[in-house]
């Protein structure tokens, strides 16, 4: 029981997580390269933000405890021996991109943001709803014995 609840925690935080990403995504942005205006992209930061951290930090504690109760411990990390393992270790590796992406954004891109770095912008929040959708993907794996 104790898992499923996890399970259930980690999937509606991956729900507010990869779902804000993808309206961000296919709604927002591509209104923000047309009319070169960043306003809607700082606005859906602006409220997004206070829903979508907290949602982040649940992904990562729940998804931590669930990689234990696969054994696959902190000293497992990174080791790829088994199916699970390469599961868990791939989607570490795309959270500290995530994370390394979203110190960028908060304390460069996002402070200063012009028309002029919509291209920046638009890379950055298409990689991070391309790594939340594999993510997703990866975790789904773990229902079939992994990768």
């Amino acid at each position: 029981m104790y898992h499923h609840v996890l399970l259930v925690l980690h999937l509606l935080a991956a729900s507010i997580w990869v779902g804000g990403h993808l309206f961000l995504s296919l709604r927002f942005l591509p209104e923000a390269i047309k009319s070169k205006e960043v306003t809607a992209i700082q606005n859906f930061k602006n409220k997004f933000e206070p829903i979508g951290m907290p949602a982040l930090v649940v992904l990562l504690l729940t998804g931590i405890l669930m990689a234990y109760d696969y054994d696959v411990t902190f000293t497992k990390w990174f080791s790829f021996s088994n199916a699970i393992e390469r599961v868990v270790s791939l989607k570490l590796i795309l959270l500290l991109i995530t994370v390394g992406l979203a110190v960028n954004a908060q304390l460069f891109l996002f402070p200063k943001l012009t028309s002029k770095d919509l291209p920046k912008a638009a890379f950055q929040i298409i990689l991070v709803t391309v790594i939340g959708v594999a993510m997703l993907v990866l975790g789904s794996l773990v229902r079939i014995g992994g990768l």
